[in-house]
């Protein structure tokens, strides 16, 4: 019975994605900042853990009592949309905290682990923003960016290893908390002087052509995991493969 560590599971993508594995008969440990035992059914085969990803003491107790893992998938995230220019740069750093140094983390902490077993995968989720530039996302997008290089590269090293690196890329996904987790709301990001450029960018938001749903980054997970083809990136979502299609 295969192993799967997932942060950001008390919501969302991580929560879908933990459903999702448990349901094909996989040992799922769920972390979260605050373990929420009522979303997961009673099970020897789920376990709840509390992980900051913000912090290296937290990252390592997890991984210590996790044990031997098969997947991690780097889920956990936080958003920020809005105007660079009124972006406090100590909220850019906050997101980069978690998007791109926490999951940076997370992994130096499993790859021990996994290259001496000689097998392993992990999974980090991005998002469409790496795949198209898209307006009012600029710091958001840094922090996506910068995972993906950070992926591709890892995947050579990791290689010689066994273990598998694989990114995965989520489109515009509405139902998701996306814009609840952050402490900034949106339309203090956006200054008067941004207000008339804004408006149709919102509104297109409101009524998009496509978009993501939890299930089909779940799916995209699970088919990054069983991958044995060497792909590296995986849209989820239908606005995430129209994107990459259109690369």
């Amino acid at each position: 019975m295969k192993t799967i560590l997932i942060t950001g599971s008390s919501s969302g993508y991580g929560l879908e994605t933990a459903r999702h594995f448990l349901a094909e008969g996989w040992t799922v440990i769920a972390t979260m900042r605050r373990p929420r035992p009522e979303l997961y059914p009673a099970s020897e085969r789920v376990r709840l853990l509390a992980l900051d990803v913000t912090d290296a003491d937290s990252i390592a107790a997890a991984i210590a009592s996790a044990g031997p893992i098969d997947v991690l998938v780097n889920n956990a995230g936080i958003g920020v949309v809005g105007a660079f220019e009124a972006t406090p740069m100590a909220h850019i750093r906050k997101v980069f905290e978690t998007n791109t140094f926490g999951v940076m983390g997370m992994t130096q902490a499993a790859i021990p682990g996994m290259r001496t077993r000689g097998t392993g995968t992990i999974v980090n989720v991005t998002s469409s923003v790496t795949l198209a530039p898209m307006p009012l996302a600029a710091a958001y997008t840094a922090s996506k960016q910068a995972i993906e290089g950070f992926t591709g590269s890892l995947a050579h090293e990791l290689g010689a290893f066994g273990i598998n690196a694989k990114l995965v890329e989520p489109g515009y996904a509405p139902t998701t908390q996306f814009a609840a987790n952050t402490d900034i709301p949106v339309m203090d990001l956006i200054p008067e002087a941004y207000a008339d450029y804004a408006a149709p960018i919102f509104a297109s938001y409101a009524n998009p052509p496509l978009m993501t749903k939890e299930s089909d980054v779940a799916e995209a997970i699970w088919r990054a995991v069983h991958d044995t083809s060497g792909r590296l990136r995986f849209p989820a979502g239908a606005d995430a493969v129209a994107l990459m299609e259109q690369a």
